[in-house]
């Protein structure tokens, strides 16, 4: 299964954050074919001991709905995770599980499941990406083209008035066909 956009951009943050990441995990593997679940991001920082598993979603589904989903991926989750996706971790570790959402009527927490808005998301990314300045000077690696894209666009080059004319240009030949 493809990612979507929302989990291809938190493979890119926590890879960049030296995290091991793994997406899409299908777990719980039946006996007479499929898998039990497919896990969104499973992410591992062996520098300090730190695993999440987030969920992500940008359906429109009632609040009610995503909540009887997210309560089963993360239950087949801390099933699956010590036992097929890092099994090599100790099994005591906390897992931290997160959701991003589309703004929710139920912000905060989900039991012990941190829910965060993809608004929200999307500013703590932004704002360590704007902590490390020009692009010229401190460029996010290529190969994360969307935390790359970010800085460019949060960093300066989309200040330069050269390049916004001629996208301008571009924009309005385009338009006009």
């Amino acid at each position: 299964m493809n990612s979507n956009h929302l989990e291809e951009l938190l493979f890119e943050f926590f890879d960049w954050k030296d995290y091991l990441v793994k997406k899409n995990i299908f777990v719980g593997k039946r006996e007479k074919g499929g898998y039990e679940m497919e896990l969104d991001i499973v992410a591992y920082n062996p520098h300090n001991k730190h695993l999440v598993h987030v969920e992500t979603s940008l359906d429109a589904l009632s609040w009610s709905k995503r909540e009887e989903r997210y309560k089963k991926k993360f239950e087949v989750g801390r099933k699956y995770i010590f036992n097929e996706v890092f099994t090599w971790l100790d099994n005591k570790i906390t897992i931290n599980e997160i959701i991003v959402a589309v703004a929710s009527t139920s912000n905060g927490f989900l039991n012990d499941i941190r829910i965060i808005s993809v608004d929200d998301c999307m500013s703590e990314i932004i704002n360590e990406i704007k902590s490390l300045g020009k692009a010229s000077k401190n460029a996010v690696p290529e190969q994360y083209p969307l935390l790359r894209t970010i800085q460019f666009c949060y960093n300066g080059y989309h200040k330069i008035p050269e390049v916004r004319s001629e996208v301008q240009n571009c924009l309005t030949i385009a338009s006009s066909r």
